[in-house]
């Protein structure tokens, strides 16, 4: 049989290889579709990409076939054309279903590449067939273009499905490299099949071809179906691309809404028009208790009530029902399933749907740790953190309301202020940590004698720090009246003058109370407490441990104090001060042994004051510190210059208050006194009284600091305190003072004869002088000498006298008359 030869249309070549390649590309972009889907759009994606992979292949086929021409005319038969696109459709879809699979197995890619390869050698050569002529094949380049397809079927599904992902930003070079390669796939095969046929001169035409197309229309079919394969190819990949970022905007909008949802920090609850909860996030079941499968398609009317909400919100269960449609915010209280109380804030947010109103959100806060807090602070903001008590703030809010009230009820209430007195003392000697504890215990008794005072007196009475040792007491109701206001102050003052154990020693103090009345004494907040303040100084200058009530008269009193504070403050600039020296004798001869210095005050105005008006001031102001420094100057100034005058050689003896004998310097305000006076320090001595000591530790060093330097200690007002005789024992102390409380009825009282003869012992046996003050009659001499008493002090030898008179009337005669054994009488 003649072997017939043909010829290549070049353009028609090449223009195959673009159909293949265009085809393939449309066909794998939609192979990654079904990548990314499942269901029943996987199945149309399948379908659409196995019609357009085959269509693409068979139309590369029939047109390459057209760009081969043969010197006769062919026709082809419909039939096998026909059963060639089937073929090529079917071989396509099931090898994309094989690759789309979710699994990274080979043997998936392995299945695929068979079933691809089979569809393109079998179209081809079923298309083949369908020819009018004979052929015979050349068995090597049959199996050849059979390889071909192979391989670059596996190579172009290789690219798609491992390279291929829509994450990938270069995804879109992979996909058109694998369209490239599996139209290189399609038209490789091809014409190395067409390479294998050898085409004959047919010798009749067969029955079969009797349903012939014409190849020109044949072209024109093909043509159309290349169009029709790509359009719809370009038009599912537009529609699917759209429907795809469509999705993707829904898809992220709800992951958006869920993360919102189900990661707030409040609870949400989404219920619909008739109340029925459709969902809520994990933090209503943290706060409530109750899990989703519980309220979940349950009314929230039930919900509220099995939770007991603790306060109305109708409003808010209801509140999807609210045709205003607008936010609402509500406070409730509920418990939860832990029977815990919870304060919450309530948000109600009504859903709108295409202008309808199909539901709510209902956001509910746990705020009762941020409530706690604010409480917390409130309380801190209003009470003392040391002893839990209202201060001065709450204070005045409790007398605004009291005022208010009783205003309008005209009823009446007290305020009691109260100082605790000798406070300062244990604070400086003790600590300000025991001072801490100290007034803790004092609190605890004054509410203690509150609470016993009357079944029902918490309710109407309210106890304030003011600062420091200052407390206020409002008494308001049946309580407030002077009956007893009265026995409510003198309770108190029962209660705080009862020992207090402290560093392992009793300690004594008292308490001043002055009491101001509504509306008497005042109608305001201000004046009711500065009129019982100056009720309670009135307590504290006159001995202290009471109370009092205010009268019109202490205004003038407390104005008189505020003009002396005033004039005191500028008393040691003008030299107003002055000390005077009260002789001190010893009985055996009558010979002076030593003077006291005495501070005395030339008022400008009143003239001269005694230390007992201006002292406690002093004190109380901090000005004690400048006015005793200046005292123990002075005083060694004057002593020295006496003995630089002929003498006689003889100590002045100086007194210290608690604050000065507490002040971090005072050693060191001594030593620079003795210095800059260039006395001697054994012609010094330093006056202290018991409450210095009660810190044994503190007090042990300053006064054996003061003992190093030469200094005398004289134990001041012994006997009148609460200190241990221990004190005695340990600490360095020359002399003890017996005060003139005991001196004073000693002819009359036997008490006070046995007291003192008892301390006048004591001394002696301790290797201590003694010396009393206070003497003012011979019968009270008589009996400190009858029980050896051989240093004595007082008006019956000598007042205090300024150091001009002391110079002329003891001094000078002295030194005069030249004898060492000169004698005073009593003036």
């Amino acid at each position: 049989m003649e072997h017939i030869h043909g010829t290549y249309n070049l353009q028609l070549v090449i223009l195959s290889y673009i159909i293949a390649s265009l085809a393939s590309y449309a066909a794998l972009d939609l192979a990654g579709r079904v990548f990314l889907t499942s269901g029943r759009a996987r199945h149309l994606w399948v379908a659409c990409g196995a019609i357009s992979m085959g269509l693409g292949i068979w139309s590369m086929h029939f047109v390459g076939m057209i760009a081969f021409v043969l010197p006769m005319h062919v026709s082809y038969s419909m039939d096998k054309v026909i059963l060639s696109v089937l073929l090529a459709i079917v071989a396509s879809g099931v090898a994309l279903e094989f690759a789309g699979r979710r699994s990274n197995q080979m043997s998936k890619l392995v299945i695929a590449g068979l079933l691809l390869t089979a569809g393109i050698t079998s179209m081809h050569y079923v298309g083949m067939a369908a020819m009018s002529i004979p052929i015979t094949y050349q068995p090597a380049l049959v199996t050849l273009s059979v390889l071909i397809a192979a391989l670059a079927s596996y190579a172009a599904l290789w690219l798609m499905f491992f390279f291929n992902r829509p994450e990938s930003k270069h995804h879109w070079i992979y996909k058109i490299g694998s369209g490239l390669i599996m139209g290189l796939a399609i038209t490789g095969m091809h014409y190395t099949g067409m390479a294998a046929a050898h085409f004959h001169q047919a010798q009749m035409i067969p029955e079969s071809l009797s349903r012939q197309v014409e190849s020109e229309v044949l072209a024109y079919l093909i043509t159309a179906g290349t169009f029709v394969t790509i359009g719809l190819t370009l038009f599912g990949n537009v529609i699917n691309q759209r429907m795809i970022q469509k999705d993707q905007r829904i898809r992220e909008n709800e992951q958006w809404y869920q993360a919102l949802y189900h990661n707030h920090s409040d609870a949400i609850i989404s219920v619909d028009r008739e109340g029925i909860i459709k969902g809520i996030n994990a933090v209503v079941t943290t706060i409530t208790g109750y899990p989703e499968k519980k309220v979940i398609d349950h009314p929230i009317n039930q919900i509220i009530e099995q939770i007991n909400v603790q306060c109305a919100i109708n409003d808010t269960v209801h509140a999807w029902d609210n045709q205003d449609l607008e936010q609402r915010h509500y406070m409730a209280k509920m418990k939860n399933t832990r029977n815990e109380l919870l304060d919450l804030s309530i948000a109600v947010i009504p859903v709108i749907i295409d202008a309808t109103h199909v539901g709510s959100h209902i956001l509910i806060k746990d705020i009762t740790e941020e409530r706690q807090a604010q409480e917390n602070i409130r309380h801190q903001a209003l009470h003392d953190p040391l002893t839990g008590l209202p201060n001065r703030r709450k204070l005045d809010e409790v007398l605004a309301s009291t005022i208010y009230t009783c205003e309008e009820q005209q009823h009446k209430f007290a305020v009691m202020v109260m100082d605790i007195d000798r406070f300062k003392i244990i604070n400086d000697s003790l600590g300000h940590s025991i001072g801490d504890v100290f007034l803790k215990e004092v609190s605890n008794r004054i509410v203690a004698t509150i609470e016993a005072s009357h079944p029902q007196a918490m309710s109407s009475v309210t106890l304030a720090r003011m600062g420091g040792d200052e407390f206020t007491v409002v008494v308001t109701g049946e309580q407030a009246n002077e009956k007893h206001v009265v026995q409510l102050a003198e309770q108190i003052v029962e209660a705080i003058q009862q020992p207090y154990r402290l560093k392992e020693n009793d300690f004594y103090v008292t308490a001043s109370i002055g009491i101001a009345m509504y509306p008497e004494h005042g109608v305001g907040t201000d004046a009711l407490i500065k009129h019982a303040d100056s009720a309670m100084y009135e307590v504290k200058k006159n001995g202290k441990n009471g109370y009092r009530f205010y009268t019109a008269q202490l205004d003038s009193e407390l104005y008189e104090r505020i003009e002396l504070e005033g004039y005191l403050r500028k008393a040691l600039k003008r030299n107003e001060m002055v000390l005077y020296y009260q002789p001190q004798i010893r009985t055996l001869d009558s010979r002076m042994i030593g003077v006291e210095a005495l501070i005395r005050w030339q008022h400008p105005i009143k003239g001269l004051l005694a230390p007992n008006v201006f002292i406690p001031l002093a004190e109380e102001t901090g000005m004690i510190y400048e006015i005793g420094n200046w005292t123990l100057r002075e005083a060694c100034r004057q002593m020295k210059l006496w003995h630089g005058s002929g003498g006689p050689l003889i100590p002045v003896s100086v007194n210290l208050s608690s604050q000065q004998f507490h002040q971090p310097d005072l050693v060191e305000q001594v030593k620079n006194a003795l210095i800059e006076s260039g006395l001697d320090a054994k012609y010094l001595e330093l006056e202290i009284t018991e409450s210095m000591m009660m810190d044994a530790t503190i007090s042990t060093a300053i006064l054996n600091e003061l003992s190093a330097l030469g200094v005398k200690i004289s134990l001041d007002d012994f006997g009148t305190g609460y200190s241990s005789l221990s004190y005695l024992k340990h600490f360095p102390i020359h002399k003890l003072k017996i005060d003139r409380s005991f001196v004073t009825d000693i002819t009359e009282s036997h008490s006070d004869q046995a007291i003192v003869a008892t301390i006048i012992s004591m001394a002696q046996n301790l290797k201590m002088e003694v010396i009393a003050e206070g003497i003012e009659t011979k019968g009270q001499l008589d009996i400190l000498m009858q029980n050896d008493c051989r240093e004595i002090q007082g008006y019956y030898f000598s007042r205090p006298l300024p150091a001009s008179e002391v110079e002329n009337i003891f001094f000078v005669p002295l030194r005069l008359l030249g004898e060492s054994n000169t004698v005073f009488h009593s003036v």
